[in-house]
C-alpha cells in the first residue's frame, strides 16, 4: 500500500512553494486569503506553523492535548523567508512521519481524540494545499492541487463524502471553498480520523476508504499481518466499505477495524459491522482471524470491546452476530463475549447481545 507519508507532504509543499513564489513581490499583509478573514501573509506563516505542529504530537506522542509550543516569525522577514519556513517545516514534518512506527497515535481533537501517522500526514496535505488554494485566490493565481494528493485526503480525512467527479473540487466543496453539482454547499466541516479502541493486548484500528481499497484489492492495508495477508473475509468486508463509501452511505465508526496485537504491532484479523444501526437500533457483527492469530482468545477479547463501544451509543440497542451452524469455535467466541442464541436456519446460528 501506498501509504500517505513523507514523501506526499513534501510533494504537496513544494506544489505549494512553486506558485507563491511566483509572486513574492506582492504585498500578501494587505490583501485576504480568499474567504478568509486572515490576510495572505498571515495564511501562508499558518501552514508552516500547522506542518511543525502536526510534527510536534507525532513526535512528542502527545496524549491528551496539543504540545504547548509555537514557532514565532522573525521580525522584518519577507515573502521569500516565509516560503522557507514552509520548506523547513515541511521537511522536519517529512522526517517526523518517516521515523514514526505505523501504530503510534498522539492526540488531535477531532472527532476521537486522536490520530496515526497517515492522519497526520493527511491532515498536514490538506491545510498545504487548501491554504494555498485561499492564498492564490487572494492574489488572484491560478492553483489545481495534484489530484493523487486530494484524493489521499479525503478517502483518510472524509470517509462519509461520497467520491465527486473529481478529487481536487471536492475537496474544495467539503471544506466549504466550491460548489458541486447537485450538492448543497457545505458551511461547517471537519477531519474525521479513524477510531482507535485499545484492548489488554490489542489495537482495533478502523479502516479508511484508502486502507479498504488496498485491502479489496489484495494489497496488505499498511499493515504487518501474521500470516503475511489478511483472510478473505476481510478483503470481503473492506469491499463493503469501499462501495459504501463510494455511494455516500459511509458511517466510519461502523465499518472494519483490524485487530492489531500491541505487542508486535502485527494484525491477527479483523472485526466489523455490516452497516450503520438500522431504525430499531439493530447492528450485525462480524469477524475473522488469520490462523497464526487463532487460539488465543483474541477474537472474543475484540468483540467484548467492540460490542461494549457499540452498545453505549444511544443509536444501538442490540448487537447480532450470524455464525455457520459447523464452526464451533466461533460460537465459542460468541458466547463468550455474552451473545446469547436467538434463532437458527438450515445453515446459521442467530446470536444476540443487548445493551
Amino acid at each position: 500500500m501506498r501509504n500517505t507519508g513523507g514523501d506526499q507532504v513534501q510533494e504537496a509543499v513544494a506544489s505549494c512553494v512553486a506558485l507563491l513564489r511566483t509572486a513574492t513581490d506582492r504585498d500578501w499583509e494587505g490583501v485576504k486569503a480568499g474567504r478568509m478573514s486572515w490576510s495572505c501573509r498571515g495564511t501562508a506563516f499558518h501552514v508552516a506553523e500547522d506542518l511543525i505542529a502536526y510534527a510536534g504530537q507525532l513526535a512528542g506522542r502527545a496524549r491528551d492535548r496539543w504540545v504547548p509550543f509555537e514557532i514565532v516569525p522573525e521580525e522584518g522577514i519577507d515573502n521569500d523567508g516565509v516560503l522557507e519556513v514552509i520548506e523547513t517545516s515541511g521537511a522536519l514534518f517529512a522526517a517526523t512521519l518517516r521515523s514514526t512506527p505505523r501504530e503510534v497515535r498522539a492526540f488531535h481533537p477531532y472527532p476521537f481524540r486522536s490520530a496515526n501517522r497517515e492522519g497526520f500526514a493527511a491532515m498536514g496535505i490538506a491545510e498545504v494545499l487548501l491554504h494555498t488554494h485561499d492564498i492564490a485566490e487572494g492574489l488572484g493565481l491560478s492553483y489545481e492541487a495534484p489530484a493523487e494528493l486530494c484524493e489521499s485526503v479525503l478517502t483518510t480525512l472524509f470517509p462519509d463524502v461520497r467520491p465527486g467527479p473529481a478529487p481536487w473540487p471536492t475537496l474544495l466543496w467539503a471544506t466549504g471553498r466550491g460548489d458541486l453539482p447537485g450538492r448543497a454547499p457545505v458551511t461547517q466541516w471537519r477531519w474525521h480520523n479513524n477510531l482507535a479502541l485499545p484492548t489488554d493486548r490489542l489495537t482495533l484500528e478502523g479502516v479508511t476508504p484508502a486502507t479498504a481499497a488496498d485491502l479489496h484489492a489484495g494489497g496488505d492495508g499498511g499493515f504487518e499481518w501474521v500470516d503475511g495477508e489478511p483472510f478473505e473475509g476481510t478483503r470481503v468486508a473492506s469491499g463493503m466499505l469501499v462501495k459504501a463509501y463510494e455511494e455516500g452511505l459511509l458511517r466510519p465508526e461502523f465499518g472494519v477495524f483490524v485487530l492489531v496485537r500491541r505487542e508486535d504491532g502485527r494484525a491477527v484479523g479483523a472485526m466489523g459491522f455490516h452497516a450503520a444501526p438500522d431504525d430499531e437500533g439493530m447492528v450485525e457483527i462480524g469477524y475473522d482471524l488469520v490462523e497464526g492469530g487463532r487460539g488465543h482468545g483474541y477474537a472474543t477479547e475484540a468483540l467484548r470491546a467492540l460490542s461494549a463501544w457499540a452498545l453505549a451509543r444511544d443509536d444501538v440497542r442490540r448487537i447480532i452476530a450470524k455464525v455457520d451452524q459447523g464452526n464451533l469455535p466461533s460460537q465459542g467466541v460468541v458466547t463468550r463475549a455474552g451473545f446469547e442464541k436467538v434463532g437458527e436456519d438450515e445453515e446459521l446460528f442467530v446470536y444476540e447481545l443487548r445493551g
